[in-house]
């Protein structure tokens, strides 16, 4: 892709972010267009349709995830840093909730993004979790998808309680990982 269409196409996927985030996955493809300050004909050349827009945002929504755990298990120590992760994974979850039900909906789950994503996803669990089980804090028999359908449930549940509500699940989840 040329340096100009690359730029255009991130600043379409932000763009699509914050209106997706403000407005849900439903508001006018116009917004977008407006906001990005680009011709509708530039989007649609990325984006042929609303889908693959929202596929596109999904995917750099996993992938800001997956960097944050790799910044995290940099930053921080290891209980610190999976707790502060499964924390983030709640806040997508109840936050982002209308994308990803958007995404599942125009996608199956043998689709090369859904794919992508479950693996990062994985892979990004897997460095927090191994830091922590080589600390020995949590235990030894805990896989990587097992964070990411804790973070899912807690997601689920957290949708409709406080933030007290949230940080009490959270701290039952990690007692719960430790030996």
């Amino acid at each position: 892709m040329r340096a100009d269409a690359r730029r255009n196409y991130e600043l379409i996927v932000a763009t699509a972010r914050e209106v997706f985030f403000e407005h849900g996955v439903d508001a006018p493809l116009d917004d977008v267009v407006k906001r990005a300050g680009i011709g509708a004909g530039t989007l649609y050349r990325h984006f042929p349709t609303r889908d693959v827009l929202v596929e596109a945002v999904y995917r750099q929504e996993i992938e800001d995830i997956a960097e944050r755990a790799r910044q995290l298990a940099k930053e921080r120590p290891p209980e610190e840093a999976l707790a502060e992760w499964l924390r983030e994974m709640v806040r997508f979850h109840v936050d982002r909730s209308d994308l990803t039900a958007a995404l599942k909906a125009a996608i199956d789950e043998d689709s090369a993004t859904f794919q992508y994503c479950k693996g990062a996803l994985r892979d990004a669990a897997w460095e927090l979790l191994s830091r922590a089980q080589d600390a020995g804090i949590v235990r030894a028999d805990l896989e990587s998808v097992d964070l990411m359908r804790l973070s899912h449930g807690l997601g689920a549940s957290a949708k409709h309680a406080d933030e007290a509500a949230r940080e009490r699940m959270l701290s039952v989840v990690m007692n719960g990982l430790r030996p």
